[in-house]
């Protein structure tokens, strides 16, 4: 007797297991209804087709997704309209937002790691706003200075300020994304910061020997973690080789 219950038991376990090796999404998306959403994973090797979403007609969609391994994925309105998705196995991920802009005005929630790219995505929102606003100001004082209206030095004091703005808000989404580094270390999420970047240049740049040590910390975290993740694998041997092109090397 007592055999056939730890058998049932074990059977539970492995169904309850298998059923968890998954991830739903469901929300409502405005001005989306009738259309289809695509998803898509963005594995080691780039991404890959995974499904359509249908939107029904009060704009609203549910979708279960088979999950063998935590992984990113891009939720689209278009190619260029979308936003990353890092979902866990069980979890129900509720995305709510605009169809005409989602990556500007979702919001998601029922999902730690999709969370964490929804705080960044919403700093490098903040980030490119301002820079926005700096371009238009550029353009429009270039307009007044073929018009007249304003002096070459008017401009020349005008582009000072919109510089110096330029390299502050840098600066600051660029300790931002140190501090989501270190503060979420182990994270598959890391990879999306690490790369993220600022009008349209990367912020840590491989290029640049101080890297190193930000490649290093992401590795370190994933190898501990999710040390037989597929992202892990590969991201791995990236960063050994950017730390290693840094390293001194004996004559």
């Amino acid at each position: 007797m007592r055999k056939r219950l730890w058998g049932a038991a074990a059977v539970l376990l492995g169904l309850t297991a298998c059923h968890n090796e998954s991830f739903t999404l469901e929300g409502t998306i405005e001005g989306g209804a009738g259309k289809s959403l695509y998803l898509e994973e963005m594995t080691p090797a780039g991404s890959a087709f995974a499904d359509s979403i249908a939107v029904d007609a009060g704009g609203h969609f549910k979708y279960k997704h088979p999950l063998p391994y935590q992984s990113l994925y891009s939720l689209h309105t278009s190619a260029e309209n979308y936003i990353v998705l890092l979902p866990d196995e069980g979890e129900t991920i509720v995305v709510e937002g605009d169809w005409a802009n989602l990556s500007m005005t979702y919001t998601v929630s029922g999902s730690e790691g999709s969370q964490l790219l929804w705080e960044l995505q919403q700093q490098s929102n903040a980030s490119e706003g301002v820079v926005m606003q700096l371009v238009d100001t550029t353009e429009r004082y270039a307009r007044l200075l073929q018009e007249g209206v304003v002096s070459e030095a008017t401009v020349r004091d005008k582009k000072q300020t919109t510089d110096s703005i330029f390299r502050q808000t840098r600066q600051e989404f660029r300790d931002y994304v140190c501090r989501f580094l270190e503060d979420n270390q182990g994270s598959i999420a890391t990879l999306i910061a690490l790369y993220k970047p600022f009008n349209s240049r990367p912020l840590i740049d491989s290029r640049d020997s101080a890297c190193a040590v930000w490649y290093q910390l992401v590795a370190e975290g994933l190898e501990r973690e999710h040390p037989n993740n597929p992202h892990t694998l590969h991201f791995s041997a990236v960063a050994n080789q950017v730390v290693e092109a840094y390293a001194p090397h004996d004559k």
